[in-house]
């Protein structure tokens, strides 16, 4: 935690967006918290809770430890109307929304890497780029098969000798068709620059909200594959 959590306010809710706050206070577990570790809420003009992903939607908002089992509790406590002292829908599948929406954010981060030229796609581009020593991560596709990603790690490793490599392995490959507009996306190699980075730290914000873990030190693992520090979908 942070030194200024121990200074945050006490508050449920915010009086706004603020960019520069850097501490919050949950509603569910009453204790404060880094914001990148929290997920901020407002309501929206027709009464509905809605998740800011990014903390900037206008009017007051209350913040929840971004896991599904926070989220949980606090739709359990009625952690919404207590903080805004009101009347708050919350779908039913409020909980899969969220999760909907950090996964949005995810692909609209991978998106913007790939266009930034930070994404080499296809297993062949993919293990070129290990030769540059600029690649940062791996992605595989879901479905992408054991020999693949052992051939590529193998390489990876040919390369970087045994520096772990992070792969991210939970998205399928219509989704990083979609992502990076090109067919058939099954192997990448993802390239050290800024939109990598905040793709990086998206998928890690949602292995956090799936898992619970606060502190996961790579993203997510390849399927049917067990590298040093990664994440499974």
């Amino acid at each position: 935690m942070i030194a200024e959590a121990e200074r945050a306010p006490a508050e449920e809710t915010d009086r706004g967006p603020h960019g520069r706050e850097r501490a919050r206070l949950c509603a569910v577990t009453r204790t404060v918290h880094p914001v990148a570790d929290l997920i901020r809420f407002v309501v929206g003009p027709n009464g509905e809770a809605v998740p800011d992903l990014k903390s900037k939607l206008p009017g007051r908002g209350i913040w929840v430890t971004a896991t599904r089992a926070a989220l949980g509790e606090a739709i359990r406590r009625q952690a919404f109307a207590r903080g805004f002292k009101r009347e708050v829908r919350l779908p039913a599948d409020f909980v899969e929304r969220t999760e909907q929406l950090l996964l949005r954010s995810v692909l609209d981060a991978l998106a913007v890497a790939g266009k930034a030229g930070l994404v080499a796609a296809g297993f062949s581009r993919a293990e070129t780029a290990f030769s540059d020593g600029q690649v940062v991560a791996l992605l595989h596709a879901a479905e992408a098969s054991p020999q693949g990603v052992r051939k590529l790690t193998a390489a990876w490793r040919r390369h970087r000798h045994e520096t772990p490599a992070i792969m991210v392995g939970f998205l399928t490959s219509a989704q990083l068709d979609l992502a990076l507009n090109r067919p058939n996306v099954v192997h990448a190699a993802l390239l050290a620059g800024p939109a990598s980075e905040t793709f990086l730290a998206r998928c890690r914000r949602l292995e956090r909200f799936r898992t619970g873990d606060q502190h996961p030190e790579a993203v997510v693992a390849a399927p049917n594959s067990t590298p040093a520090g990664t994440l499974s979908a």
